[in-house]
């Protein structure tokens, strides 16, 4: 009801919990029914005396819980009480059906909601279970034949032509690069990445005891001077990239800055491992480096973020044909195989459209998604570009990192601090924040005007009214 009004002296909680307590209480007393509309948010905060920021928190909590949903252009809106868990002698397959739990430390792609494309990707799933017990057989390393087609086909989007013998299907992008790097150095050996980089090199690095070496970098990437300077001066035995809207700075290496970066690898023959997780997202992004210096290339593009993180699958094509024996043998000693129920369903996803459809879907709603960020928060006050699934925010002064992830820590949304992305030196005042994963746009809309609000106050005048 559009008149509703909370009683926050009957809580000694902080006051957005008193709000989403006070909305689960009215339910149950009947002072609210599912499909009232809460007041808004501003509203709401101007009748109340407190500030916008902390009844926004509020209606963030409630939604958490399940009492409310936020609907884009109409309000939120009273859903219920969330059903009690089932006890342990009842049947489990509804709790079964429910959202799993997501990790939103991870730069995730928005997630289909269209019912015409969720059956159609059920379709394939039941397609590919018809070969269930074929499926769950031990295979040879690197994928069927039928895979290894598919997974051509997929390349070729990014102007690659491998033979199938370069080509391997892997159990995900990080076992690759694990397997990639484990080759190529040694540990205390050096490998150079662009200074702010993906946190899971960073972990495979650590594991496999190398140094990773961050070039500095500008508007187009790392410099290719200073990469020449790097090898000239050292042993650098790789440089990993991921050179398309790059995590977390969302930066896409245009193509004449990747042609020096491949002259300088060329003359000084040092082997380029290229992250590209997000190659396919652009419609008509610049050439992979694959394609600039095949002979060089270890190229790895994962299918987490064009198709599905929970695929955990890969193709990688490696620079040469003499290069796949090694490389299949480390792989092989670590994941023994990618799982053919997976492959086998991107392979069949790949060859009947679902693939292309649900990578239209990601840059559609993504592209939706950075619009909404662009009219909500402060102009200049973030990195973005209009296919990436993040913003890469350097925070005004007074706010630090630290404070600015627990501050966002209720809305729904992954923050994570710059220190996760930080190769050597002291890390910026920065945070990445994910724009995809479950969260429906209303939710996306209402964590970015919490955001927008916190951008430009100073963090004691908003948490002093919590």
């Amino acid at each position: 009801m559009a008149d509703w009004i909370p009683d926050l002296s009957r809580s000694d909680k902080p006051r957005y919990l008193a709000i989403a307590d006070l909305v689960a209480e009215d339910i149950r007393a009947g002072r609210l029914a599912i499909g009232d509309r809460l007041p808004p948010q501003r509203k709401l905060a101007s009748r109340l005396g407190i500030d916008f920021t902390t009844v926004a928190r509020g209606y963030v909590e409630a939604q958490k819980r399940g009492l409310v949903e936020s609907r884009v252009g109409q309000g939120t809106f009273v859903t219920g009480l969330p059903r009690a868990e089932p006890r342990a002698s009842e049947p489990r397959a509804a709790a079964a059906l429910r959202p799993a739990s997501v990790d939103l430390s991870m730069n995730l792609p928005p997630e289909p909601q269209d019912p015409a494309l969720i059956a159609r990707m059920q379709d394939g799933l039941a397609e590919v279970g018809r070969d269930l017990v074929g499926l769950l057989r031990y295979q040879g390393f690197g994928g069927t034949s039928a895979d290894k087609d598919a997974a051509s086909a997929w390349l070729g989007r990014r102007a690659l032509v491998p033979s199938q013998e370069r080509v391997f299907v892997t159990p995900g992008a990080h076992p690759a690069l694990l397997g990639i790097l484990g080759l190529l150095a040694r540990p205390g050996e050096t490998v150079l990445c662009e200074a702010i980089t993906y946190p899971g090199v960073r972990a495979i690095a650590a594991q496999l005891g190398l140094k990773l070496a961050g070039l500095p970098m500008d508007a187009q990437g790392i410099d290719p001077d200073a990469l020449a300077h790097a090898c000239a001066s050292g042993e650098p035995k790789a440089l990993y990239l991921n050179p398309t809207l790059q995590n977390p700075t969302t930066l896409t290496i245009p193509e004449s800055r990747r042609e020096a970066i491949a002259r300088v690898a060329r003359r000084f023959g040092l082997p380029i491992v290229e992250d590209d997780a997000y190659g396919f997202i652009p419609a008509h992004g610049p050439p992979p480096l694959a394609a600039i210096a095949p002979d060089l290339t270890w190229h790895v593009a994962g299918l987490a973020k064009c198709i599905g993180a929970g695929l955990r699958a890969a193709y990688v094509v490696v620079p040469d044909t003499r290069s796949g024996y090694p490389f299949a043998a480390a792989l092989r000693t670590g994941n023994v195989m990618a799982s053919p129920l997976t492959a086998a369903l991107a392979t069949r996803w790949i060859e009947d459209g679902t693939a292309d459809t649900l990578l239209r879907f990601i840059r559609a709603e993504t592209q939706a998604r950075q619009a909404m960020a662009s009219e909500i928060l402060p102009a200049g006050s973030f990195h973005a570009d209009p296919l990436a699934f993040n913003l890469w925010i350097e925070l005004p002064a007074p706010w630090t990192r630290s404070a600015f992830v627990g501050h966002m820590r209720t809305t729904g949304i992954g923050v994570v601090a710059s220190d996760s992305f930080t190769v050597s030196g002291p890390a910026r005042e920065a945070v990445r924040v994910c724009l995809g994963g479950p969260a429906s746009r209303a939710q996306i809309r209402s964590a970015l005007d919490y955001m927008a609000h916190a951008l430009t106050q100073a963090p004691e005048a908003v948490s002093s009214v919590m």
